[in-house]
């Protein structure tokens, strides 16, 4: 056989091994989708601790870091991700919902994990589960979920690589997430907010309650500037577990911060000393106090925050950091802005942004939002900076229908103000030809903000760009 011969027949071996590859993984990957969805939720631990138990406890096998809080988690995770890759940890990383490919979920030093890792891992962890949900299923437990399900995945995965450090977010509150099974030596809670109310309490309190739960004994909590009931209550928390608390504005804090070309420079106090001008090249104000707790979160997990990080890797890790779908530029001419704010805190923080980081003359919402969140609260607060809006739908089943929303949209803005677009492609087609239009008619700058969920950003950045997984 010629040289020739001999690597076509490879390179057809490989095309082979690679469809059968991928085969596989939409087998995997439509098998955990037949579970129950991530927001149907049973409030115990118990089915995924017993699977962690059958495996050996590989979530044991590393140290975690364990964020929680209402909005800012994913970005902050990433970002402490970052820090520590940059300090030369392998590391692994576990973020909640993916933008476009489930493995988006579980990423070792930085990149999505491969199909083959993804499939390697099911296989490993899929016949403890079926024993768990045959045990459970005698007490009348459903079987576990979506989410349980990634979280066994992920877990397994980072013994399996191995990591040295695990930076984890939380699904869904604290106590009883799935993630919980971990016992995280740094404990990260961003601002807390309401969401989630169905599941988690419709009062602050009770919400803190249940994020508080990610605080293990002798841990070192991160908090950012909360609302005094719930900083009482994690203090309260740290004070049983024998946790060390560390609080934004007094402990650690955002001494500057400026907008700049392509992101923003700030200079932060950490727990071991300050530092100053680093470049974020992400935007929005609430992004400079995610990396202020990244940072102190770093600093905590490398040397108790006794030790001052080099300022040099520091500089590097925030350099090259990104958050795909949060506040993020997908299109120039008119300019369209995607982000995954979903419930009134987070628009409150995304219209803060705007306001302060963009000078759109002409602003054109394109807005979808699940049936199950606040709409109207999520409308009043970015009703202040779009001139118009289109209201649609994504493909999500929990999508709420045009009209409702439209309905809804008219009370706030007023009629004269709304469009509404029965699907995703046809609301972004009239946004952009809005803000074009009142472009040329002003001579003033037309932009458009596709926002209301994690899956309106997933989706308009996918019609808009070639976006590959994380």
């Amino acid at each position: 056989m010629t040289g020739d011969a001999r690597a076509a027949r490879d390179a057809a071996r490989r095309a082979a091994a690679d469809l059968e590859l991928r085969r596989r993984m939409r087998e995997v990957e439509q098998a955990i989708l037949a579970r129950a969805p991530e927001n149907d939720v049973e409030p115990s631990i118990e089915q995924i601790a017993a699977v962690m138990e059958l495996l050996g406890d590989p979530q044991r096998s590393y140290p975690v870091v364990h964020l929680t809080g209402t909005n800012g988690k994913t970005s902050t995770t990433r970002m402490v991700a970052t820090l520590l890759q940059e300090l030369g940890l392998r590391t692994g990383r576990f973020t909640s919902p993916h933008l476009h490919d489930i493995r988006e979920r579980i990423a070792l030093d930085g990149a999505p994990i491969t199909r083959q890792g993804f499939v390697a891992a099911y296989q490993d962890v899929i016949p403890f589960v079926e024993m768990v949900d045959a045990r459970f299923a005698e007490r009348g437990v459903p079987p576990m979920n979506y989410f349980q399900m990634l979280v066994a995945l992920a877990y397994a995965a980072f013994a399996d690589a191995p990591v040295e450090a695990a930076v984890v977010e939380v699904g869904l509150g604290g106590t009883w997430d799935a993630t919980n099974v971990a016992d995280g030596a740094v404990a990260v809670i961003t601002p807390i907010g309401l969401d989630h109310q169905r599941l988690l309490g419709d009062t602050i309190d009770l919400i803190a309650t249940e994020k508080a739960g990610i605080v293990k004994p002798g841990a070192i909590m991160i908090s950012a500037t909360q609302e005094p009931v719930a900083a009482e209550i994690l203090l309260a928390r740290c004070r049983e577990v024998d946790a060390r608390p560390v609080w934004e504005g007094v402990d650690i804090g955002v001494l500057a911060r400026a907008s700049a070309v392509g992101g923003q420079v700030v200079s932060l106090r950490g727990l071991a000393g300050d530092y100053e001008d680093l470049f974020l090249p992400v935007h929005g104000p609430h992004q400079a106090h995610n990396a202020l707790l990244a940072l102190a979160a770093a600093e905590a997990f490398v040397g108790g925050g006794e030790q001052r990080l080099d300022r040099d890797v520091v500089e590097q890790a925030f350099a090259r950091f990104s958050t795909p779908g949060r506040l993020e530029v997908v299109r120039r001419s008119p300019t369209v802005i995607v982000d995954a704010a979903h419930n009134p805190a987070g628009a409150a923080t995304l219209r803060a942004a705007l306001e302060e980081e963009f000078a759109f003359a002409q602003l054109v919402g394109v807005i979808a939002i699940l049936a199950d969140k606040d709409a109207e609260g999520i409308l009043q607060e970015l009703e202040p900076v779009l001139s118009e809006v289109v209201v649609t739908r994504t493909t999500s089943p929990r999508a709420m229908a045009p009209a409702r929303l439209g309905a809804l949209a008219a009370e706030i803005f007023g009629e004269h103000r709304v469009t509404v677009a029965s699907d995703l492609p046809d609301a972004v087609n009239i946004a952009a030809g809005l803000a074009d239009a009142a472009a040329q008619s002003g001579g003033a700058s037309g932009g458009v903000l596709a926002t209301g969920s994690v899956t309106t950003a997933a989706e308009v950045r996918m019609l808009l760009t070639s976006a590959e997984p994380g």
